[in-house]
């Protein structure tokens, strides 16, 4: 059941697919132009496009020679030469196709040729929001507790998308756009917390390796669903909207975080809920589970502070949080980019966001196998070399084998799921327990940078085809490269400090100042370090 809250998050932060879908278009030419036939069938300039001749979309022989040469009975092309008129630019609007959309908001608000801009930028601001909300979500969660906030994240996420269908221009739907963004990470995070303090061992491994991602998956999928059968922007986004309040339920069902409640001194209601839990599960729970004294005497214990700037504190440290932040970007890019291009691809879009969809689950169980038998940084590189090599193999397809490039764009798009459910794993481990949450937390943020960026990768498919492969296919080797340089973390325990983090993932530590203990250790213990460096 928690895991179903995810689901509005999977075609949420997609939907701009085909909230923005751009069909094929052409200069409006006006009635009262007084062209014959021959003429307005000529009126468009003919262009090269991905190899051949079509119809410019953004110019148009300049209508006022055209009405003379009408007038005056002369013929286009026998009679006149095209390529010498004059041009002019769309001054009477657009005629847009509706062989696969009825409306969009580029079709409703012109966001084509000097306006095209205005999609992409739509698309980041979404993910702007989403990086705005990863600030606030922890700090929220920590404070009002995980299910309020996970509930009014969800409100705020299904509300501000309700909004968005009465939306009377680009900037208005943008903002709104933007606080959809903040939303949907803050339901994600508050649901991810959620469930790794509720859930036993067992079932958390699950939950946070499978459930959250496949069941993002499967919103994913009900995305070109919706869209193939409702092919109006407005309706379609209130369809999307739609299935959030089913989750109003799911608040009589799904309990607060016991951790929270203890941490906010309210012992009664979190052994309340633990007896409710042990009482479901068939378990007798003791007759005193929780010691409201010596809970306190532990909260009350005083503790290190660390900040960011311990993510720098050794040249090695340094250097893995570095090589993180360009992981996390990177794989970013490549997800984001690879998801929102599907409409660029050959054939049907609605079966080919179906099947990037689709993809993700095989990718996701794939990688949890991965994560439990083999090491995390060559299973990383080797998910990180698949799908860069197959994104630069795509420009070598001859241009009527079709299929065979949308299978390699859905085996780069599996290779890199699969390298973003493994890094989650992998950086948490790299990390030791005091600066864990930020070391994430910054890799985290490079990652929304990635996705803010992403759109304008798909943007350059606009110029070249095929640049946004290279570039996402390059990138994603490199990165791949850079991850055989990280330390491996599987089947070793997990650090608490910063000293036992250099010991246990075999770096070299090379403090300011040293003492004496220390040297003795080192010089006592070398076989504990291993060949990775720096």
């Amino acid at each position: 059941l928690l895991s179903a809250s995810i689901l509005p998050t999977g075609f949420n932060g997609l939907s701009i697919v085909f909230l923005a879908g751009t069909p094929e278009h052409r200069c409006a030419v006006p009635r009262g132009a007084n062209l014959s036939g021959e003429w307005l069938n000529a009126s468009i300039p003919l262009e090269l496009r991905g190899g051949r001749e079509a119809p410019s979309r953004c110019r148009r022989y300049r209508l006022a020679a055209l009405a003379n040469f009408s007038a005056l009975g002369l013929r286009p092309g026998s009679d006149v030469e095209l390529e010498s008129l004059e041009q002019e630019p769309c001054l009477d609007g657009w005629e847009y196709s509706r062989d696969v959309y009825r409306s969009t908001i580029v079709t409703e608000w012109n966001l084509v040729c000097d306006n095209d801009w205005k999609g992409p930028l739509c698309t980041s601001l979404f993910f702007v929001g989403v990086l705005l909300g990863s600030f606030i979500s922890g700090q929220l969660s920590d404070k009002f507790g995980r299910k309020n906030v996970l509930f009014a994240t969800l409100a705020m996420q299904t509300g501000f998308s309700f909004i968005q269908v009465f939306s009377t221009s680009w900037e208005m739907f943008s903002v709104l756009f933007l606080l959809v963004g903040m939303g949907q990470i803050s339901n994600y995070v508050a649901a991810f917390v959620l469930g790794t303090e509720i859930l036993g061992k067992s079932i958390r491994v699950v939950f946070c390796t499978l459930g959250v991602c496949i069941f993002y998956a499967f919103g994913y999928m009900l995305l070109p669903l919706f869209a193939y059968f409702i092919r109006d922007w407005r309706m379609l986004l209130l369809a999307l909207t739609l299935p959030g309040l089913l989750c109003i339920p799911l608040w009589w069902v799904i309990p607060e975080s016991p951790r929270w409640l203890i941490s906010q001194g309210r012992f009664q209601e979190a052994e309340d809920i633990i007896r409710k839990a042990a009482k479901i599960n068939g378990i007798t729970a003791p007759d005193v589970i929780l010691d409201p004294s010596e809970v306190q005497d532990l909260n009350s214990q005083k503790q290190q502070t660390y900040t960011i700037l311990d993510l720098m504190k050794t040249r090695n440290i340094l250097t893995i949080t570095i090589m993180s932040v360009i992981l996390w970007m990177i794989i970013s890019v490549g997800y984001f980019g690879l998801s929102l291009d599907t409409p660029n691809l050959h054939g049907d879009v609605y079966v080919n966001c179906f099947l990037s969809a689709v993809i993700e689950v095989p990718a996701y169980i794939i990688s949890w196998l991965l994560l439990r038998n083999l090491p995390r940084r060559y299973s990383m590189a080797a998910a990180l070399f698949l799908g860069g090599c197959v994104l630069l193999f795509i420009q070598l397809v001859p241009s009527h084998i079709r299929a065979l490039s949308i299978l390699l764009v859905m085996l780069g798009k599996f290779g890199i799921t699969s390298a973003f459910s493994i890094v989650y794993v992998y950086t948490a481990e790299l990390y030791p327990t005091v600066v864990r949450n930020m070391g994430v937390g910054a890799s985290s943020m490079a990652s929304r940078l990635g996705s803010i960026l992403s759109p304008y990768f798909v943007y350059l498919g606009a110029y070249d085809r095929f640049l946004p492969y290279i570039l996402m296919g390059s990138l994603t080797v490199l990165s791949g490269i850079l991850t055989l340089f990280l330390p491996e973390s599987y089947g070793m325990p997990l650090p608490d400090t910063i000293e036992q983090m250099l010991l246990v993932k075999g770096l070299e530590y090379r403090p300011a100042s040293s003492s004496t203990r220390d040297s003795k250790e080192e010089e006592e213990n070398p076989e504990i370090f291993k060949s990775t460096a720096f």
